[in-house]
């Protein structure tokens, strides 16, 4: 079996399949509240949680959906206890080392965004494997955000273009919006129409600032390893609902 399964899923009969965000982003929250409410260590949360990632990564693809980005570690992460922190890492590598067997055949695309070097040196090699196969697939694209933080994503690609006008390779008066986002992680990526974020905090923590300029925000009670095909559902039917102006007026 494949990453993703392949059983279909149907809509709660209410999304317009011919209006479906291009892109859409999820802020994974509830785990640990989930297993504390069961009587449960912190790390069985994030377990189920990884298995939610599955379904709503296969809904979504299905769906018609071509990216789904979801904020599975930020840079703050690391203060957690030090067992949270393997057991999410376990669950990196399990996933990696299954998406690397099954990417191809299944032409699914997985891409690994954040600053990488303070994985270890085997999840490094696993995540430029997965995104080495991934740079020969076309279709559905699940992108992780792993050791992610919004500010310091911005930071880096402030030092990265200073650098390449120290350089000579451009000048400061060339900055645009367009150049500046070819220095992100999400270089390449279409700024997502949805970001969602579950159990019932309403702010977006660092994720995606830049990217989400024009976002329409959802926030839902439900604790993600909870969150279903029924809940993505209602989330895109918010979205279809909301008047995107961008600015401008109709």
């Amino acid at each position: 079996m494949g990453l993703f399964s392949k059983k279909k899923h149907h809509t709660a009969g209410q999304v317009d399949e011919n209006r479906l965000p291009r892109h859409i982003a999820v802020i994974m929250d509830g785990n640990g509240r989930w297993a504390k409410r069961r009587g449960l260590p912190r790390t069985a949360g994030h377990k189920v949680g990884a298995e939610v990632f599955r379904k709503i990564a296969t809904y979504c693809k299905e769906l018609g959906v071509e990216y789904l980005t979801v904020y599975a570690f930020s840079t703050e992460n690391w203060k957690r206890p030090a067992d949270e922190v393997n057991t999410i890492m376990g669950l990196l590598k399990q996933y990696m080392l299954e998406a690397i067997d099954s990417m191809e055949r299944d032409q699914i695309r997985l891409r690994f965004l954040g600053d990488l070097s303070a994985l270890s040196p085997e999840l490094q090699e696993l995540a430029r494997r997965t995104n080495e196969i991934s740079s020969h697939i076309q279709g559905f694209q699940a992108n992780v955000c792993l050791n992610y933080g919004g500010r310091d994503e911005l930071l880096r690609a402030a030092r990265h273009f200073a650098a390449d006008c120290v350089e000579g390779r451009c000048r400061p008066e060339e900055l645009d919006e367009e150049r500046f986002s070819g220095y992100l992680f999400t270089d390449g990526l279409p700024d997502p129409e949805l970001i969602i974020r579950t159990s019932g905090e309403e702010r977006l923590s660092g994720f995606l600032l830049w990217q989400c300029a024009y976002s329409e925000l959802y926030f839902c009670d439900t604790l993600w390893p909870d969150f279903g095909p029924e809940d993505m559902d209602r989330a895109i039917v918010a979205y279809q609902q909301r008047d995107r102006r961008f600015g401008g007026v109709k």
